[in-house]
């Protein structure tokens, strides 16, 4: 089932891989993914959720009845299973709360978050880089294009201010 199928309020979850995987161990990761939504069940409760690769590094899931019927240990069962079957493959994921996601040269790449001042020192970051928020709570904000803000427009530009400089926050 494709995500397009679920409404816009359904409950959303982005988890980010370190690296794209192989295409081997990709059809093995979306094979995978499938049987772990497919059997997605808690304390009786069977979710009707789709889990999709959104691209080769970032995992999407989305499930209807958790934005208005949320289960904490429906959640975490969830995603331990899908952290699972990543680490089984020999992949690891992104840390948010250690890492930024951003989009360089048509890639992914985590920067660790005691990086950024050095990354916008050396020009590997600018104000324009496009930051992946994978805290974005909804499908319906996902489709809105929430994914993608340029660095000036989030906490990182704001922290950074004088390294991302004025003009990217007013350059269109």
């Amino acid at each position: 089932m494709p995500l397009h199928s679920l409404p816009g309020t359904s409950r959303l979850w982005l988890l980010a891989m370190q690296n794209p995987p192989e295409p081997g161990t990709e059809t093995a990761l979306r094979q995978g993914l499938e049987q772990v939504i497919t059997r997605w069940r808690h304390k009786g409760q069977a979710y009707q959720g789709v889990g999709v690769l959104l691209e080769p590094q970032l995992i999407a899931v989305a499930e209807p009845t958790l934005a208005t019927q949320p289960s904490g240990c429906a959640i975490d069962g969830m995603l331990r299973r899908v952290q699972h079957l990543v680490e089984g493959l020999g992949l690891a994921l992104v840390d948010p709360a250690a890492s930024i996601l951003v989009r360089l040269n048509d890639r992914l790449v985590a920067i660790p978050k005691e990086e950024i001042q050095a990354r916008l020192d050396d020009g590997t970051l600018d104000g324009f880089t496009p930051i992946l928020d994978l805290s974005l709570y909804s499908l319906g904000d996902l489709h809105a294009g929430g994914l993608e803000t340029p660095l000036s427009a989030t906490w990182v530009g704001r922290k950074h201010r004088p390294a991302v400089g004025s003009e990217a926050r007013t350059r269109a």
